[in-house]
């Protein structure tokens, strides 16, 4: 969320940028080569985490220029219950704000070597990397949503632009498999873009090493991340 005064003390925060006539704050990555293409991550439903740092980092180890959004304004959650009220107290169009903002930070910053930036999602994250595409058009260059659910799905992507990569798993409580698959469907449709989904046998939050539900799937993780970076290093020449 972005902020007039200064967020709650949270320490992966490392920078600041324009947004809502504020400013947000973030966690940016930048790689040892000192410049690449931009990535926006977007936060699951527990916050900036240590977990999104890490993807951050780790996308910065591939080259990337990266940068993690702050979507609760400093806050974590330590359970379902906290996360649930943090993710239903986020208003859907401020923080929509803030991630076009995000954009705007990275095409602007002189590390950034790319002409489009990508958008990477977990959870919440995942419905805010498929409607910031569908709201950005030919900005995003590529937008990769894991397992992406909430307020902010998109209901129609004639907008989209970006080539999408999603990640889904096909034993996920939240998002059943069938609705992933129709999700597919109509993104191709209704966008016109090159759109693949990969179906994993794991659950909701399959990527996490650290998540609470318990359904961490390494192979899945390992295999999802490869095709995440491949496709990123594709389409953000």
């Amino acid at each position: 969320m972005s902020q007039d005064s200064p967020a709650q003390d949270n320490p992966a925060q490392n920078t600041t940028f324009a947004s809502n006539g504020g400013q947000a704050h973030g966690y940016l990555a930048l790689p040892a080569s000192g410049s690449g293409p931009g990535v926006i991550v977007i936060q699951e439903w527990w916050g900036l985490t240590d977990h999104i740092v890490n993807i951050a980092d780790r996308l910065a180890a591939e080259g990337f220029v990266a940068l993690a959004p702050d979507l609760f304004g400093g806050r974590t959650a330590h359970d379902t219950d906290e996360a649930g009220k943090l993710m239903s107290e986020l208003p859907v169009a401020k923080a929509a704000q803030d991630l076009a903002g995000a954009v705007d930070y990275l095409l602007g910053h002189e590390a950034v070597s790319s002409s489009t930036v990508g958008a990477v999602g977990f959870c919440m994250g995942g419905g805010f990397v498929l409607m910031l595409a569908a709201q950005q058009g030919d900005r995003i260059g590529a937008a990769v949503p894991f397992y992406g659910v909430g307020e902010a799905v998109p209901s129609q992507y004639s907008g989209l632009r970006a080539a999408v990569q999603g990640h889904y798993g096909e034993q996920d409580q939240f998002y059943p498999v069938s609705q992933a698959r129709e999700l597919e469907s109509q993104i191709r449709e209704e966008s016109g873009v090159d759109v693949e989904f990969f179906y994993y046998p794991a659950g909701h939050a399959f990527h996490n090493e650290h998540d609470l539900l318990g359904t961490y799937d390494p192979d899945s993780a390992k295999l999802a991340w490869q095709r995440t970076v491949s496709f990123l290093r594709e389409r953000l020449s």
